[in-house]
């Protein structure tokens, strides 16, 4: 995905000199909530239904402001005509926000770990009765694919065969929730595979945390499928905008979306699940592209996919805006739009290297706004000296 450097250098100054707040997770209750597992250790029994109920609104809900989505015109078929698939431990089809509206492929209609479930339950769970949390496209549809084993391992052999029956089936949106260390040619062919059939294919950016919130982060590197061209590629952020101290970290991400600490659905029952990780991320992203196109049906992957960015909040790593998204003019597509879709934004590889760009861009954002002050006044002195004191006339009209 193309940007100028200038306008992402401007973008990135804006951050460094201050963005939006950002909403605070609300009490909920004092309710405890179960975490939701990406994978289970052999012999780990599955995981089952939860009895806690989440009360409040959750934060990343009053983040990614949906009450105020939902509400509009553009965004009343809530996801409607659209499959989203979703390439991970299957998805839970008796599951009751998703009741209806998931189908499957193969042996994908079984979640012994519960992760693909709750992933598809923040793309299109459905709200019910005094239940305060829904999915963002409640009115789409899930498509389950299997991406990794029944204990939730992938590899890049099982993600490209899921990704590949993801496009067969005919979903218009595929969210991939593992990432991987290494990936393949075949991965490769398969993203490509999508994208000929006008799929959206969005991809954690990085392996949701799964050591201790204590643990040293391992350095930035590449993950897959993220990595490939054409992918949309997510990264996680928590309540106060900010990565999580142990969570891995890619090189590039498109875009970033609340993912830490955020409540979902379990594989059964209605109680709720408190979940970490990109793949979180990812799924918010996936939902507010049923949205964009349910509403916007002529827009093919690609565009939707520079309309997520380009509508994105400026930072570091552009924050999804589902209003924005859903609502902006559009004023014509261009050429771009349909341009293989890269990167935006390289991360720097430690923190300090971060905080000296957002300073330097800062400076230069500043130096640019002085510049523009002096030339606007040096303009203005010009034009007070070519009028004749007090005649009302412009030097060089005749005289009356």
């Amino acid at each position: 995905m193309s940007r100028s450097v200038s306008a992402l250098a401007m973008a990135l100054a804006l951050t460094a000199l201050g963005g939006p707040a950002t909403a605070a997770p609300l009490a909920d209750g004092g309710v405890n909530l179960p975490v939701i597992p990406s994978a289970l250790a052999s012999g780990t029994s599955c995981t089952a239904g939860s009895s806690a109920v989440a009360k409040a609104v959750p934060w990343e809900q009053r983040s990614l402001g949906l009450a105020r989505v939902w509400r509009t015109a553009g965004a009343s078929t809530g996801g409607t005509g659209v499959t989203v698939a979703v390439v991970d431990t299957g998805v839970a089809a008796q599951a009751p926000a998703l009741a209806g509206r998931v189908t499957s492929v193969g042996a994908a209609d079984g979640d012994c770990v519960g992760h693909g479930t709750f992933v598809a339950g923040l793309i299109a769970a459905a709200p019910s009765g005094q239940v305060r949390f829904a999915g963002v496209a409640g009115g789409a549809r899930v498509l389950a694919v299997r991406g990794t084993d029944a204990r939730g391992a992938a590899t890049a052999a099982s993600l490209a065969s899921g990704i590949r029956s993801a496009a067969r089936a005919g979903a218009e949106v595929i969210v991939v929730s593992p990432a991987l260390a290494q990936g393949s040619a075949d991965l490769t062919a398969a993203v490509a595979y999508a994208a000929k059939r006008d799929a959206l294919l969005i991809a954690a950016a990085a392996p949701d945390p799964t050591g201790p919130a204590t643990a040293s982060p391992s350095p930035p590197r590449d993950y897959w499928p993220a990595s490939d061209p054409g992918v949309l590629s997510v990264l996680d952020l928590d309540a106060k905008g900010s990565r999580p101290a142990n969570a891995p970290s890619p090189l590039r991400a498109d875009l970033a979306a609340p993912g830490d600490g955020v409540v979902g659905i379990g594989p059964s029952g209605k109680g709720h699940y408190i979940g970490s990780g990109a793949s979180l991320a990812a799924a918010y992203v996936a939902g507010t592209a049923a949205l964009v196109r349910a509403a916007h049906p002529d827009l093919t992957a690609a565009q939707t996919a520079a309309r997520l960015t380009r509508t994105a909040y400026p930072s570091d790593v552009p924050r999804l805006d589902p209003y924005a998204a859903v609502t902006a003019v559009r004023t014509g597509t261009t050429p771009q739009d349909d341009e293989p879709q890269e990167p935006l934004v390289r991360l720097p590889s430690n923190a300090s290297a971060r905080t000296a760009t957002h300073r330097a861009l800062a400076t230069t954002a500043a130096g640019i706004a002085a510049s523009l002050g002096v030339a606007w006044g040096a303009v203005i002195l010009r034009l007070r000296r070519r009028r004749r004191p007090g005649s009302g006339q412009e030097l060089g009209e005749p005289s009356t």
